[in-house]
């Protein structure tokens, strides 16, 4: 795989206006290829060498998602400097779906050690897996991040390309959720406020008139903003090493209130976040420790 090492990071700004323009192609995208060809990722990765931590940012993204101000980074920080790179590929004309649309259904980080703020990141980030799933489509979006020649970051995005009638939810029994121990209030500008710090402008996370255009009854909360929420409540648990994985079930409307729960499991925890009467799955997750 070609690798290509980009100046600076690629303009948000710019980018959700042109996966916004996309959508209009999403149509021709689904039509067969002409002589029969097959869909095809990316054949290259993109990587952002000497990244420098902005203290600021830092600071608002830690109170945007409920983690304790520190000198090292959240385990989800490095997701945001990554994202730019993943929506350069994803906004390409050639790639095989439109962004807007898209459901990211679950996100797998390997903490492999703390990231000090004023350690400076090499990030690289690639697309690979392009499989069917029983909903569509689905592929992989995979981020790595280096300290020097040591990795010290890895990340999984797993997003779904729905087809046919297909749902992004799954029917059928659920196990008895956990005993919530915490309710939470969702604000209604959670969506606008993560965007802020992430960038990630999807117009179904930023307003209710926008939502609607693309499909939703309203602005839903981000799902990384989801998972760093719950991490934030899990920090003084979290040793150095650790990996955690989670699955994205059904949507957040915002404004509104979920319940979060979490219990110790051999080596590591579960958790999860239902809405306000502890029924309905938002988010199931699994934190794991790390062997050194």
């Amino acid at each position: 795989m070609a690798v290509r090492e980009l100046d600076s990071p690629p303009s948000m700004r710019v980018l959700y206006p042109k996966a916004v323009a996309g959508t209009g192609l999403s149509v021709l995208r689904k039509l067969p290829l002409v002589g029969g060809g097959e869909r095809k990722l990316p054949d290259d990765e993109l990587a952002l060498p000497d990244v420098e931590i902005d203290r600021e940012h830092l600071a608002r993204y830690d109170h945007v998602c409920g983690f304790p101000l520190r000198d090292v980074l959240p385990p989800t920080y490095p997701h945001v400097i990554a994202f730019p790179l993943a929506m350069e590929l994803m906004t390409r004309t050639d790639f095989p779906f439109a962004v807007i649309g898209l459901v990211h259904v679950g996100n797998r980080v390997e903490h492999l050690r703390p990231i000090a703020a004023d350690e400076r990141l090499s990030v690289r980030v690639r697309t690979e897996d392009l499989a069917p799933h029983d909903r569509g489509t689905q592929f992989d979006v995979v981020a790595e991040a280096e300290v020097g020649a040591e990795a010290v970051w890895r990340s999984r995005s797993t997003y779904l390309h729905r087809e046919g009638n297909g749902s992004s939810g799954k029917s059928g029994d659920r196990p008895e959720p956990p005993p919530p121990k915490a309710v939470w209030k969702v604000p209604g500008d959670i969506g606008r406020r993560y965007a802020d710090v992430s960038g990630d402008r999807n117009p179904i996370h930023l307003h209710p008139l926008s939502a609607r255009l693309f499909g939703m009854k309203s602005a839903i909360a981000h799902g990384m903003w989801l998972k760093a929420r719950c991490l934030g409540a899990l920090e003084s648990l979290l040793p150095e090493r650790f990996q955690v994985e989670v699955s994205f079930k059904l949507p957040v409307f915002v404004p509104g209130k979920v319940s979060f729960a979490s219990r110790a499991v051999d080596g590591g925890r579960d958790f999860a976040v239902h809405d306000g009467k502890n029924e309905k799955p938002h988010l199931t997750g699994e934190l794991r420790w790390s062997r050194s």
